[in-house]
């Protein structure tokens, strides 16, 4: 590290998150943990085959530039001037290639919501971050939202956690499963309260939702429940079913308490959230589409991770 400074590096400047995570580090009124991450660097990295990336990406890029980032050309440049990498691409299924050459050079990552578009792919991350001892995490700013996290130990309100139904919007998009781009979000309430641990999972499509529901070990059940902006009101919210009390609480996302994370974590390079906890969300999401491949039957998680770890030659 370079004195009291982390310098940060941004790969894919092709998501509104490049400006909005850069304005809160370098905010001048800035927390002191945030104001220890300085975004030095930026590597575009875009896909022209993703419409989301391709016709967004020249005007994110210059949003960078006029915050005083460096845009560079290459992987090698952006490493050899940073200390950390947030992988910020939009298109998931560019993130294991993109996270190869950053995990080949011990640098610290940030891999932005989705994880990968596949579970084959999420298991290479993971076996990489393994292989070269590399911290690394991945997370959507959901969990870190204020109100949610606390709901997991609250005695006096909830008590024991005996399950928990969420909701979020959900947005499809090319080369993503149903749930990958944008119900991570809500899957990552759903494991932030329930933690991990499950089994099986079952889903049915229609129309206007996707209706997952996990069991877990111990018999608890996790609920989540997607809503097509298309089709009706959309929000962000969980209702928690303890033994004490049931409580409900619904907050959209707060990039704040992320940043906050990412700052802590650059300093300590201990993960917020536990790897293996990231690869079973991935897997989570898996096993739903399988399950409605097979018309909404139970689909465990162990047999999806047999048969990614078989495609991928894991």
């Amino acid at each position: 590290m370079t004195g009291a400074v982390i310098r940060m590096g941004i790969v894919g400047l092709d998501t509104s998150h490049v400006g909005a995570f850069t304005k809160i580090f370098h905010a001048p009124n800035a927390d002191e943990d945030l104001q220890k991450i300085r975004v030095v660097a930026g590597l575009p990295a875009g896909n022209p085959d993703f419409p989301l990336s391709r016709d967004r990406i020249a005007g994110f890029t210059d949003e960078l530039r006029q915050l005083g980032v460096e845009i560079v050309d290459s992987m090698a440049e952006l490493l050899a001037k940073v200390d950390v990498v947030m992988l910020a691409s939009v298109d998931g299924s560019q993130h294991l290639q993109q996270a190869k050459p950053i995990f080949e050079s011990g640098t610290p990552v940030f891999i932005d919501k989705p994880l990968a578009a596949s579970l084959t792919d999420a298991l290479a991350i993971y076996k990489l971050g393994k292989k070269h001892q590399v911290p690394w995490f991945s997370s959507s700013s959901s969990r870190f939202t204020p109100g949610y996290l606390p709901l997991r130990d609250d005695a006096q309100r909830v008590g024991r956690v005996l399950g928990c139904d969420v909701y979020s919007q959900n947005r499809a998009t090319t080369g993503h499963p149903d749930l990958f781009w944008y119900s991570i979000h809500g899957i990552e309430l759903l494991y932030a309260i329930m933690g991990q641990g499950c089994t099986s999972v079952s889903m049915i499509q229609t129309p206007y939702t996707e209706l997952v529901r996990g069991t877990w070990k111990d018999g608890r059940v996790g609920v989540y429940r997607s809503i097509r902006e298309e089709t009706g009101k959309a929000g962000v919210g969980v209702t928690v079913f303890g033994d004490v009390g049931i409580v409900h609480h619904n907050q959209f996302y707060d990039y704040v308490p992320m940043c906050h994370e990412l700052a802590k974590f650059f300093t300590c390079l201990q993960p917020p959230v536990a790897n293996d906890e990231t690869l079973e969300i991935i897997a989570f999401m898996a096993a739903a589409t399988q399950s409605k491949l097979r018309d909404g039957a139970q689909v465990s998680l162990a047999e999806v991770i047999l048969q990614a770890e078989r495609h991928g030659n894991l």
